[in-house]
């Protein structure tokens, strides 16, 4: 199982967080919700998105300009929805299967998936206020 090393923004404690986990990661030593970002590829996809949290799956390459601008803007934004978002980083290049499931023809793609359906996609860099402002519609929905 894969996991990836995540800082509790709470109390600063270092906490592992598996790529599938079920329910929402939280700091082992202060219980708060831990900002829950993780990779994932073809082989594990299905298990990483399935969770009752919204979803928001960056399809991405490394040589990709725009992707790693979006890159620190989902950073924040998993930090600041701890609890509720849960984002997803697909590599297309190394993940073609997932990649063509979405229909990624141009990159980033941001893909929100609620219970595993497509609830919102974005083509392109988005500005961190229209990300904040289509998760927030989501989440009160």
């Amino acid at each position: 199982m894969s996991s990836r090393v995540t800082v509790c923004p709470s109390c600063g404690t270092k906490n592992r967080v598996p790529t599938t986990a079920k329910g929402r990661p939280q700091c082992a030593s202060c219980h708060a919700s831990l900002p829950w970002l993780v990779d994932a590829g073809d082989t594990d996809f299905a298990s990483a998105t399935d969770t009752s949290q919204l979803v928001l799956v960056d399809l991405w390459a490394p040589w990709c300009g725009p992707c790693r601008m979006v890159a620190p803007i989902l950073e924040r934004l998993a930090s600041q929805y701890a609890g509720r978002v849960k984002v997803v980083k697909v590599n297309v290049d190394d993940n073609p299967r997932t990649s063509a499931r979405f229909d990624a023809q141009s990159i980033p793609t941001l893909v929100i998936l609620r219970n595993g359906t497509t609830v919102a996609r974005l083509v392109g860099a988005q500005p961190e206020p229209v990300l904040r402002k289509r998760i927030d519609a989501l989440l009160a929905v």
